[in-house]
């Protein structure tokens, strides 16, 4: 889990809450400027629609007027009282021209179309006939034809002989003027939008461009209720809100107009403000930020020197300064903290002087105790070997008894020794640490106890390079002779292993003896740490840590229980490819590396 400084979560919170605040902020701008954007779009389809209906208005009063002229003039009246297809056809087209609309229709009584003119081909007496039709059943005079893909607002009058009260019909006068592209840009410049014109569901005419055109005609407005309701429309990348216009009112077909305003382009001011926004929250934000690394370096500071002042204490410095000025929290918290060290360094050097009393009174008698133990054994050997009546037998046994007791007191001295002596007292000596092992084997074996006991030694490697050999030999005998002592007398066996490893050798240590028992696995290599011996020291295991960590390595318990224990000893060596590399020559000696001891798990 990372672990955070408090000035980095003030940090961070800051920058969360400014940006949470500049978001919500420009969120909140944004849809109020385009719902605001929207309602003056609406706004303006209305006004445009309205515009439209006024226009259109006016236009169909000054449409329906000509016709009714153009259905009053005598000599069309006349035309039409020939009753010859042909003559009406031709002399028609003065009439025509007169009226200067785009389509030009006049039929008989019956609704059968006598003469056509249109200025735009493709539109046939066919496609006029069958929307001549309605003109005998429909009373509006106003009507819409689409065919060849043009659409024309057609006004339809009757032609009468004499007054229209005398119902002497003569035919039917249809003026069509179309909505093309001059029409619709027209309509789009007095509705200041789009305009697209429907007959059905089929698009006629628009002032949008070919894609967009393409695309609304896939996708085309729906009828709306009224001006009023608008509607969002995608054509390719743009947004569009529509409204639509219902032109054929009371006729059986749909006829529409739909006004069509950009969103994308009525909202195009958002971007430079959405980047004014930015601006201001990121300076926001920034400055923000800044304010609270200062207001935070200015709280946390004490309270980081008073946290590097408790890594200190940690350390074991009890000097570490530490600033008490102030008069908050924090000043009052770190003058605490001095008190608080300055006691427990009162405590701790109390606590270390009474250790160092315990442990000199803990030596002095273990050395007492050992020291007169061994010299009532000289004294008492000493009293016998002064009566006359012993045989040399006797004599040599009784010196040889006085002789151990001696050499026990030397060994014993020579352990206290060993603790002044530094790592510089080694005596190293180029050689091989399988003739250690074998000379401390020997010596082990040299006790009457230990003669029966098993002990192999396999070897994987040459094992040579620079190490004090006495030494060496001193740390495998303790080792080896508490192991012959932990074993059983019968079926005991003891395993040495020399391994060469990168840069030294391991040297593993197993028997098959009782174990260590749980009670001193912890303080196994502590100072006069014995379990089950009659006359040990326990000196023994200390001395082997530390004669192995003076040469740079380290000693441990492995494994232990009732089937066995193991030890464990890595110690450095030269690389032994280099000892045979220049005849009898040798390598020199490396230079001692301090070792560093891992405790005993």
């Amino acid at each position: 889990m990372v672990k955070l400084r408090m000035r980095t979560k003030l940090l961070l919170s800051m920058l969360l809450i400014s940006a949470g605040l500049t978001g919500s902020s420009f969120l909140l701008v944004r849809h109020s400027v385009q719902a605001q954007v929207r309602r003056s779009i609406v706004a303006d389809l209305r006004n445009s629609v309205t515009t439209f209906q006024n226009f259109q208005h006016e236009r169909e009063l000054t449409l329906s007027h000509l016709a009714d002229l153009l259905a009053d003039l005598p000599n069309l009246r006349a035309l039409m009282t020939t009753q010859h297809e042909v003559t009406i056809q031709d002399a028609s087209t003065e009439l025509w021209q007169l009226a200067g609309s785009d389509l030009f229709v006049l039929a008989d009584p019956a609704g059968k179309v006598v003469a056509l003119h249109t200025s735009s081909p493709g539109f046939t007496r066919e496609m006029a006939q069958s929307f001549l039709p309605n003109a005998a059943t429909e009373s509006a005079s106003r009507q819409w034809w689409l065919g060849a893909q043009h659409l024309y607002q057609v006004f339809q009058k009757p032609i009468f002989f004499g007054p229209a009260s005398d119902n002497h019909l003569l035919g039917y006068l249809a003026l069509g003027y179309e909505i093309d592209d001059s029409v619709t840009s027209q309509v789009s410049r007095i509705a200041a939008s789009q305009v697209a014109f429907y007959y059905g569901d089929h698009l006629v005419r628009s002032t949008l461009d070919p894609s967009r055109e393409a695309e609304l005609e896939r996708h085309p407005v729906a009828h709306s209720a009224g001006a009023s309701e608008s509607e969002e429309v995608q054509l390719g990348e743009e947004r569009f809100l529509a409204t639509s216009l219902e032109l054929a009112a009371g006729s059986s077909l749909s006829v529409r107009l739909s006004v069509l305003k950009s969103f994308d382009q009525a909202t195009a001011f958002l971007d430079s403000l959405n980047r004014l926004l930015l601006a201001v929250g990121l300076t926001a934000v920034l400055g923000g930020s800044a304010l609270v690394f200062f207001l935070s370096y200015t709280l946390t500071r004490p309270l980081a020197n008073l946290v590097a002042g408790v890594r200190a204490l940690e350390r074991g410095d009890f000097s570490y300064a530490l600033d008490e000025r102030g008069s908050d929290e924090a000043a009052e918290l770190t003058r605490a903290f001095n008190r608080m060290r300055a006691s427990l360094r009162r405590t701790q050097q109390q606590l270390l002087e009474a250790e160092r009393l315990a442990t000199i009174g803990r030596m002095a008698s273990s050395i007492s105790h050992d020291l007169r133990h061994f010299l009532a054994a000289i004294v008492a050997n000493a009293e016998f070997l002064c009566e006359a009546r012993l045989t040399s037998e006797q004599r040599e046994e009784l010196y040889q008894e006085v002789r151990s007791a001696v050499n026990q007191m030397t060994e014993l001295i020579d352990s206290l020794l060993e603790f002044s002596r530094t790592r510089e007292s080694l005596r190293l000596s180029f050689g091989s640490v399988r003739d250690a092992i074998d000379r401390a084997v020997t010596a082990v074996r040299a006790h009457p106890h230990f003669h029966s006991a098993k002990i192999s030694i396999s070897q994987q490697g040459t094992g040579q390079g620079w190490f004090d050999s006495r030494k060496l030999e001193r740390v495998l005998y303790n080792l080896v002779l508490n192991a012959c002592e932990a074993i059983p007398g019968d079926g005991g066996e003891i395993n040495i292993e020399l391994r060469e490893i990168p840069n030294g050798v391991q040297i593993r240590l197993k028997d098959n003896g009782r174990g260590v028992p749980d009670s001193i696995r912890r303080e196994l290599f502590e100072p006069f740490v014995s379990y089950g011996k009659e006359n040990g020291t326990g000196l023994g295991l200390t001395v082997v840590q530390k004669i192995i960590q003076d040469h740079g390595g380290d000693v441990v318990l492995e494994s232990t229980s009732p089937q066995g224990t193991v030890f464990v000893i890595t110690l450095p060596l030269v690389s032994t490819s280099s000892t045979s590399a220049a005849g009898d020559r040798r390598p020199a000696p490396p230079p001692l590396v301090r070792a560093k001891a891992e405790p005993l798990e």
